[in-house]
This record gives structure tokens, sequence and C-alpha cells, in this order.
């Protein structure tokens, strides 16, 4: 399994993702689960993946050699003129992937299922985020539902949900997404660090800071540390139950 966000702020988009895939608890390996793409002022484009670790490679692959030659090899994500396009290239993509591998013809069979995050921006145009399913459709992010999780999304959406704000810096946003992801390490052996970060700015049209926390990072174990402290603290000062009628 494995754990995705991306964060959509007014400043631009942050994405994270954990590197751990195993088929089985003998049989646990590191990935990059995170592809970047950019021509700068022109476009960048972040793809994260969670699934099956072929088919997602599988995607991945046919993306970057269709983007070395753009007027040899098409469909290009870098020639496409507006992230709904490049979108519909990624998902068209992924559903043939899936749809070759599979002995099922066009229904994206479990085995070989991947879900997708895809953000960034083309020139003239906004930044935007993407969830792409296993059939090739995909919903976009909007202020009703600023970020997308992919994978193991359960035990750090509740921290996410009560503490994003669109207009928090990317350091508070990274502060956040670290209490999220210590949250689903600590619960779920399937998502482990390292993790990958990106942090794209608005109308830059290249690719921002990227980051790489290993389990052993100082901050990422004062973030791990200080939440468990402070969750204890807050509980201690709730009102207690009482068993007796008032």
């Amino acid at each position: 399994m494995t754990y995705c966000v991306g964060f959509t702020l007014n400043k631009g988009i942050v994405f994270i993702s954990d590197t751990r895939t195993n088929s089985g608890v003998d049989n646990i390996s590191t990935f990059r689960k995170m592809a970047i793409w950019e021509e700068p002022d022109d476009r960048c484009i972040t793809l994260l993946s969670a699934g099956n670790l072929a088919t997602t490679q599988a995607v991945v692959s046919l993306l970057e050699e269709r983007s070395k030659s753009p007027q040899d090899r098409a469909p290009s994500i870098m020639a496409a003129d507006s992230m709904f396009q490049v979108a519909t290239m990624i998902g068209n993509t992924l559903r043939e992937v899936i749809s070759t591998h599979a002995m099922t013809g066009q229904r994206a069979d479990a085995t070989f299922n991947a879900t997708l995050l895809l953000g960034g921006q083309v020139k003239n145009g906004k930044q935007r985020l993407f969830l792409i399913y296993p059939e090739g459709n995909f919903i976009e992010a909007s202020d009703d539902t600023p970020f997308f999780q992919i994978g193991e999304t359960k035990y750090g959406r509740p921290i996410l949900l009560r503490a994003y704000d669109p207009d928090m810096t990317f350091e508070e946003a990274v502060k956040l997404l670290l209490v999220s992801f210590d949250s689903t390490i600590k619960a779920n052996l399937s998502v482990s660090p390292p993790l990958d970060i990106h942090i794209y700015e608005k109308d830059s049209l290249k690719q921002g800071r990227t980051l790489r926390i290993e389990a052993d990072d100082p901050y990422f174990q004062d973030i791990s540390s200080g939440w468990g402290v402070a969750l204890r603290e807050a509980f201690s000062k709730l009102p207690a139950y009482s068993f007796d009628p008032n």
C-alpha cells in the first residue's frame, strides 16, 4: 500500500508521498512514487501514484518516453494545451496499461489497479489538481474538496479536515502533512519513510523545492513526538465523563 496527498493552497500545491511497497511481510522495498516533468516558463506537472507497482511504473515510463520527443511520440503531456488535456492523456494511458495487462479487456481488474494524483500548471492556465481513477476518468479539486489522498487514506484524513486553511504557508502545510503521515505510519506498516515532497509555487511554471524526509530526520522526529504529547495534553483537558446522572 502507500499514502500520497496533493494539497492545494492559495500559494500553490504541496505534493507528498511515501516510498514503501510490499508484497508480503518479508518482501518490502522502497520505490519513488512521485514523478515531475517541467518546461520552465511553460509548465510543471507532478504525478503521484498508488496501487500495483508494475502498472504505475509502466504509466510513468510511457509518459516519460512520449515526452522526450513530442514531435515524434504522441500524445505527449509536454505538448498539451491545458492541465485538463494532461489529465485526459494520463487517464487514457492508465486505462491502456491496465487493459493491456488484465485478462478482462477494458475492465480495470483489481490485480492491476492503480490510482493517480496529478497536479500542476500549464502556461496561460491556472494551477489544477486531479484524482485519476483506474478506469481513466477523473475528478478535480475545488474549494469544497481542496486536497486529495490516495492509498491508505483513512488514518491521516481527520487532521487534514480539521486543520486545512487555504491561506497557510508552505511551511505550515508541510508541518500539517507530516502530522498526517505520522498518524498513518503509526497505524499501518504498509506506509513508511522516506517521504518525498514537492512544493509547486503558483504561476512559477517550474519545479519548486523538493525534499526527502528520512525516518530519522530530526524535524520529523520532533513532529512525531510533539504531536503525541499535544494529543495527550488536549485529551486531559477535555471534560471527564460521568456515570452518575446530574
